[in-house]
């Protein structure tokens, strides 16, 4: 993993202790990247953490993660066909990493733990489940996203 990767990781962490949302987190390191403004980032990814909204289907950190990757994913395509092809490819890439680390993309089998409530959200954060397993997957998300993309071979979007 290179050093920008790890850049990228502790950069999405420390977002995502500041309190924006794990696809967020994921998203923006990426986008700023490619020279999106955060602020933008931040917006365009904030209801996708909790598992989209907080209904804990697939991760927030993995739907950062894929968004990331359509934005990484412009160079030398003929076609819409073309780059949706690479898309999909580095996507499935990206599942299976993250899949065969946390044996999952859903955010309900990832915590164990129900958030539709204040109440049970409360009590997520008291058992650490936002530290210990959240903090994983954001920075597995953006390591994976790194090392698939080759992040250091992109240009800004505007340069």
């Amino acid at each position: 993993m290179s050093d920008k990767t790890k850049e990228l990781q502790e950069k999405a962490l420390k977002y995502f202790d500041e309190g924006h949302n794990c696809a967020q987190a994921v998203f923006t390191v990426f986008a700023e990247e490619r020279g999106m403004d955060h602020d933008m980032a931040f917006s365009i990814s904030a209801g996708f953490g909790g598992g989209i909204a907080r209904t804990q289907k697939t991760c927030g950190a993995v739907t950062g993660a894929v968004m990331a990757i359509g934005l990484m994913n412009d160079k030398n395509h003929n076609s819409p066909e073309e780059q949706k092809e690479a898309a999909y490819a580095l996507v499935q890439d990206f599942l299976e990493r993250f899949t065969e680390i946390h044996n999952s993309t859903e955010c309900s089998q990832l915590l164990g733990h129900s958030l539709k409530t204040a109440e049970e959200r409360r009590e997520a954060k008291e058992k650490g489940l936002f530290t210990n397993v959240c903090n994983r997957c954001v920075k597995d998300a953006v390591g994976i996203v790194g090392v698939i993309t080759g992040i250091y071979t992109f240009a800004p979007l505007n340069p």
